[in-house]
């Protein structure tokens, strides 16, 4: 529990946009700006009156070094305006709200723009070793005919089959798994069907439509805030939802990452997308300073880690500790935000506070924790139907969550993510 009361003012997000096989619409600048722009400008004071802005980011663009001070020059917050940039990978928006907490708690900071975005659509394509060596060598020829046996030598293969990014970022360095391959892992560990997979991912669609139609996942509802492009295209809604998804149409979708014996498809893991969060970080002084209202506060936070290879658990390595801190069970919390990287990750999450093996060997418990109520988890959907763009998403649970409870008239839940590297990360937070 924190010493003093950290707050949430606002957020806003924008729209997450499904890529679609080529670079979307939107550099990250470009989305992280958008979102921002829009959620100061209902705020009582000026951008330039923010302490510093830390924004996450896990695939940040070449020509967007230090993305969070571009983004911040870009909003308005002018030159004396600190932005910095941090990377957590899938919680890289949840370290920024973490790094916001950490300097008002120091006193370094009063009021804070913290946030996520990558734009994983524009994730690029490089070239192999290989190609990288035969152009070295081209620079370095001096003749024609140093020149044209090179040619010669022209590796086409390397040349027309560049490495795919956004694969290798997506695959654990230490021990050389894809994240697909971790959640097989988990389905395997626990037992958990293609069937039961598909059906939580038909449901994080069907609620995703009912919260957009209903208004909550809309412009206008508080959360979502419309993109417009330079054609004047306007996006207002998440666009990976299907409507027309049903236990046929997934099933006939084939494993992705163990083509032979796998459960794990695209259908029910989240979608590449691209996207923005933001949320307004507050102390006591600067509420008093600035006549603010804030939605909620953030209690308490926790990151862990874990077994690459078993990553997809990392929401109950963080969020345990966290109930026991506060002396809270699962059925304690008003609402749940698990991030859906994979539908396999999040019923790998249940089953393992239900284990009782697991919690005694894994958490040090002296049981198990038990079932969280299902109808008290994502209840607006989540990343299968939303999109996971990365850097983003741990700032949106946590906003989400909160308009959540706001709405309920709820009081308190845990938002929480796993994290590529064997890692996870969960905040307590109550709404005001």
């Amino acid at each position: 529990m924190y010493a003093k009361s950290i707050y949430i003012v606002d957020g806003a997000r924008t729209p997450f946009l499904k890529s679609k096989n080529r670079p979307g619409p939107f550099a990250a600048s470009d989305l992280a700006t958008q979102a921002g722009r829009a959620l100061l400008m209902r705020q009582p004071f000026a951008p330039d009156q923010l302490d510093e802005v830390i924004l996450g980011c896990a695939a940040p663009s070449v020509d967007e070094v230090n993305i969070g001070r571009v983004a911040a020059l870009r909003m308005g917050c002018g030159q004396k305006v600190p932005g910095w940039t941090v990377m957590r990978n899938c919680a890289s928006g949840m370290q920024a709200v973490d790094s916001g907490i950490s300097n008002i708690l120091a006193g370094r900071s009063q009021l804070v723009l913290a946030g996520g975005v990558d734009a994983l659509s524009r994730a690029p394509l490089l070239y192999a070793e290989r190609m990288v060596h035969w152009f070295s060598d081209m620079a370095a020829a001096r003749t024609a005919g140093q020149r044209a046996a090179l040619f010669a030598r022209l590796p086409v293969k390397a040349l027309l089959a560049p490495v795919i990014g956004i694969m290798k970022g997506l695959t654990d360095p230490v021990v050389g798994l894809l994240m697909g391959q971790t959640a097989e892992n988990l389905a395997h560990r626990f037992g958990i069907t293609r069937a039961e997979q598909d059906a939580l991912s038909i449901k994080s669609h069907q609620r995703v439509m009912r919260a957009q139609d209903q208004g909550y996942l809309a412009p206008g509802g508080g959360e979502v805030e419309a993109l417009y492009d330079r054609d004047g295209t306007v996006y207002p809604l998440d666009d990976g939802v299907r409507r027309d998804a049903t236990p046929e149409a997934l099933a006939k979708l084939r494993p992705f990452f163990d083509r032979k014996y796998g459960s794990v498809t695209p259908g029910n893991s989240s979608q590449i997308t691209d996207g923005a969060a933001w949320l307004i970080l507050a102390s006591e002084s600067a509420l008093t300073e600035f006549d603010l209202k804030p939605i909620g506060r953030i209690v308490d936070s926790e990151w862990a880690g874990l077994d690459p290879a078993q990553m997809g658990l990392g929401p109950v390595h963080a969020a345990t500790p966290i109930l026991k801190r506060h002396n809270l069970s699962l059925e304690d919390l008003d609402y749940w935000e698990i991030n859906e990287a994979f539908a396999a990750q999040v019923l790998g999450c249940l089953a393992a506070w239900k284990d009782e093996k697991y919690c005694r060997e894994e958490l040090g418990l002296d049981h198990a924790l038990g079932s969280l109520n299902e109808e008290r988890l994502n209840v607006d959907g989540g990343a299968i139907a939303l999109g996971h763009p990365v850097g983003a998403s741990g700032t949106r649970i946590v906003l989400h969550l909160l308009k959540v409870l706001k709405r309920n008239n709820a009081k308190r839940g845990i938002a929480t993510i796993c994290i590529g590297g064997g890692l996870g990360g969960a905040m307590l937070v109550e709404a005001l």
